[in-house]
């Protein structure tokens, strides 16, 4: 089993587009996530008719929700997330650095494109260590819809916290 560098683009060089939607949703997500900057990632979302659904974990589409009906709805929940999670950080709740364990926890290496638009399997699958208890499960999945607009990558819409079944 090779290990993989999980700061490192799957992406090659020569594919900028994927390269591009790596690099919005992976490291400055994360880095944006951590510091519960939302500024930071901002200006990648495309505010107009922006839609996210939970799926909360459950395999049966009958239980998402329309949770997050537009940006601002999706702003005010990610920012409660990231304030959360930096309070536990700062009282030293994680072991470690949580952001390296947020990254090697995340796999984004499948990414459909046709014209200017995009499908985007973003997987979480690790652990962070507590010290305050047992580590914290990272185990869901999110599919975003993405569109190229100006020349630039932009998150539309996604489809999250689903389960993330494993490949036999």
């Amino acid at each position: 089993m090779t290990s993989r560098d999980p700061f490192a683009c799957p992406f090659p060089s020569h594919d900028a587009d994927r390269r591009a939607i790596w690099t919005m949703l992976v490291p400055r997500d994360i880095d944006a996530f951590v510091a519960a900057d939302w500024a930071a990632v901002a200006d990648d979302f495309l505010a107009d008719n922006f839609t996210g659904i939970s799926g909360h974990f459950q395999p049966d589409p009958q239980g998402y929700t329309l949770a997050y009906p537009n940006l601002d709805a999706y702003r005010t929940d990610w920012l409660a997330q990231a304030q959360d999670f930096a309070r536990q950080r700062d009282a030293g709740a994680y072991a470690g650095d949580p952001r390296s364990g947020i990254h090697a926890a995340t796999r984004l290496e499948e990414i459909e494109i046709t014209g200017d638009t995009a499908l985007v399997r973003k997987k979480f699958d690790g652990h962070l260590p507590r010290t305050d208890g047992p580590d914290e499960r990272m185990n869901w999945q999110t599919l975003y819809w993405c569109r190229k607009v100006g020349g630039q990558w932009k998150i539309a819409g996604f489809i999250g916290y689903l389960p993330h079944i494993k490949d036999a």
